[in-house]
């Protein structure tokens, strides 16, 4: 079942979550300060693609804000809100051409909040709400193979693991594999 709609905006909804406190919302300015400090951290930046900065800078989240909110953006950019904070992003990435019903779901939540089913609730709450109010049959992300957190995440949240991408990403001087899991329209 989607979780509640609470804005009419198709690619900046504000999205109820089953956790007290948590929802998502689209970016405000007021948000760099916090998105800095949850986003400066190594832990979160080993298992992110190599656009996400570190250090991450207040310049840094002015300039992601910019991006996320900027006028006839393709995607859907939200911020994880706890207890009135932004403390993470959660996208989807729509695809084109061939790939057209097809989107990319990427998320990150700062590292005081791990751990506490806010992820899985957001993945469950955004996809379903994608697949209520877009053309697109399929979602996937593709997760550094070391991350058993976010391979819980998905899982939790009804992604199936399709396959196990060998020595396909390098990050911070380490060749890595990485897991491509997805969730179909039913």
């Amino acid at each position: 079942m989607a979780a509640p709609i609470v804005t009419d905006n198709a690619l900046r909804p504000t999205l109820a979550l089953p956790v007290a406190g948590v929802r998502l919302r689209p970016w405000l300015a007021t948000d760099a300060p916090g998105l800095a400090a949850h986003a400066n951290d190594r832990g979160v930046w080993l298992n992110l693609r190599d656009v996400f900065p570190h250090p991450y800078t207040l310049a840094d989240a002015q300039q992601y804000i910019s991006f996320a909110t900027r006028p006839k953006s393709p995607d859907i950019h939200l911020a994880f809100e706890v207890d009135g904070a932004a403390v993470g992003s959660i996208s989807i990435l729509f695809q084109t051409d061939v790939h057209h019903r097809s989107a990319e779901i990427g998320y990150w939540l700062g590292r005081a909040y791990w751990g506490r089913g806010i992820a899985t609730a957001a993945v469950r709450a955004l996809s379903d709400y994608t697949f209520a109010h877009f053309d697109v049959c399929r979602l996937y992300a593709s997760i550094f193979a070391r991350n058993a957190g976010s391979a819980r995440v998905l899982e939790k949240a009804g992604y199936a693991l399709e396959g196990r991408l060998r020595q396909s990403i390098t990050k911070d001087g380490e060749t890595l594999d990485a897991l491509l899991f997805a969730l179909l329209k039913v």
